[in-house]
């Protein structure tokens, strides 16, 4: 087994889904423990953690594309790409919150504001841009300043990509947990693809990769964690959020994305954790993350029917140090 080095993480040179094995998102939600404190102040307290620099050369790219010749509605073959990549993420206060004017209650929406880069570990090649925002959507304030319930889905996330996307996604509350995160299995497969494929359509998911569970890439995130925990490093606390655009978000895409691979829903969890290496009783900040982008392209095997098309789960992971 590998061993856990904190020097890995120091710069280097330069809609569908719900039909998923596995739904990551509403398996911790119903493990979240009930907390004294508000929506407010869980947000608050997880956004002021996750300000700062971030990096991390753990990431994992796992995404299926139509191949070579192929059309949106065709019965086709597809790229499997795996990628390992290395990322940087800033995050900042956006200052003042900003003011929703709604007649009879206001919003006061608090934000912090990211700046994500992703790159080809390998090669260096640029691989993803974004930038966004995660919002704290708690206080609501009547016209008798009386301080109103939030709304279930008090926390938001917004980005722009330069493939043409533009995503919002909702969260409830962040839930904090003594120790290491629970973190879920997922599968990256896509859940149906009809009936009558070719023989070993699905392999390229099989075939072992040195680094990543292509099937589960969740199992990857667990292996981190207990490589360092064998290297003598424990996680005190870890606070969950999970978001999700089908949580009254949602995706906009330019209108080739909507033809040719469509994305439907977006889901992220992201993990921040507290680290002690129990030998020096240093203690530092951790990031675990993992996103589905779901893709839909070729029609599925015995279907005739244009919109009855494979969900291609898009995943993404990495595993961060606050630097």
């Amino acid at each position: 087994m590998k061993t856990f080095d904190t020097n890995e993480f120091q710069r280097l040179g330069g809609a569908s889904s719900r039909l998923l094995s596995h739904d990551p998102g509403q398996e911790l939600l119903e493990r979240a423990s009930t907390e004294t404190l508000t929506p407010s102040q869980l947000t608050t307290q997880f956004f002021n953690d996750l300000e700062g620099s971030w990096f991390g050369n753990k990431g994992w790219n796992i995404i299926a594309l139509p191949s070579r010749g192929s059309t949106p509605q065709s019965q086709g073959a597809f790229r499997l790409l795996v990628i390992p990549y290395a990322e940087t993420l800033d995050v900042r206060n956006a200052g003042a919150p900003a003011r929703n004017r709604g007649g009879s209650v206001d919003q006061f929406v608090a934000a912090v504001e990211y700046r994500q880069r992703v790159f080809n570990k390998d090669t260096g090649e640029a691989l993803h841009v974004e930038n966004g925002m995660f919002m704290n959507l708690s206080e609501l304030v009547d016209n008798d300043s009386q301080t109103q319930p939030p709304p279930e889905f008090n926390v938001a996330r917004s980005g722009t990509i330069p493939h043409g996307d533009a995503i919002m996604l909702l969260s409830k509350p962040p839930f904090v947990e003594q120790g290491a995160p629970k973190i879920p299995d997922i599968s990256s497969l896509p859940p149906d693809i009809g009936q009558g494929a070719p023989l070993g359509y699905l392999d390229p998911y099989l075939m072992p990769r040195q680094g990543i569970n292509v099937g589960n890439p969740n199992a990857t995130l667990r292996q981190d964690l207990e490589i360092q925990a064998g290297e003598g490093f424990e996680i005190l606390e870890t606070k969950t959020l999970v978001l999700d655009s089908t949580q009254a978000g949602g995706i906009n895409n330019i209108p080739f994305i909507v033809h040719h691979a469509n994305a439907t829903r977006m889901q992220a969890v992201f993990w921040l954790e507290k680290v002690r290496n129990t030998r020096t009783g240093q203690e530092f900040d951790q990031l675990q993350y993992t996103q589905i982008i779901d893709l839909a392209f070729h029609l599925k095997f015995g279907q005739t029917d244009p919109n009855d098309l494979i969900t291609w789960p898009h995943v993404t992971i990495n595993t961060m140090v606050k630097q």
